[in-house]
């Protein structure tokens, strides 16, 4: 682990976003909230800040944080589910690996909860939109 012992604490903010792209039927069942495991997107965005919060315990080397937020939204648009994160903390090291698992793990939710509907659905284009930090 990279040492961040001699940084100062800087407030920490990163962008994430990431899609699915799904059936015309598994997108009917999100919309219409008739899933058989549930509310799809309200349980993805749920499932992305609690993966989020985990981020140091699942990639290695990555510094366990001091959280102060994560916001996860997930939407459907043309034919997938867009998600977007958004983390922050007042840190001596980034929150951007933060910001992607939480896309990342509110994606593998919608596939799982829909992998009975869709056998070809595809997780694409994740990414980190943007990284600011600023002095305290």
């Amino acid at each position: 682990m990279v040492d961040v012992g001699d940084k100062t604490n800087q407030k920490r903010v990163a962008i994430a976003k990431g899609q699915i792209s799904l059936s015309t039927e598994a997108i009917r069942l999100i919309e219409e909230n008739a899933n058989k495991k549930g509310d799809v997107l309200t349980i993805a965005e749920i499932a992305g800040i609690m993966g989020g919060k985990q981020t140091s315990n699942i990639i290695p080397l990555c510094h366990p944080l001091q959280i102060s937020k994560i916001d996860v939204r997930a939407v459907i648009v043309d034919g997938s589910v867009e998600v977007t994160s958004e983390a922050r903390c007042d840190g001596k090291t980034g929150i951007e690996m933060e910001a992607l698992t939480a896309v990342s793990i509110a994606l593998l939710t919608i596939y799982d909860m829909c992998k009975a509907v869709d056998k070809e659905m595809v997780l694409s284009n994740i990414r980190l939109l943007s990284k600011t930090k600023e002095d305290i």
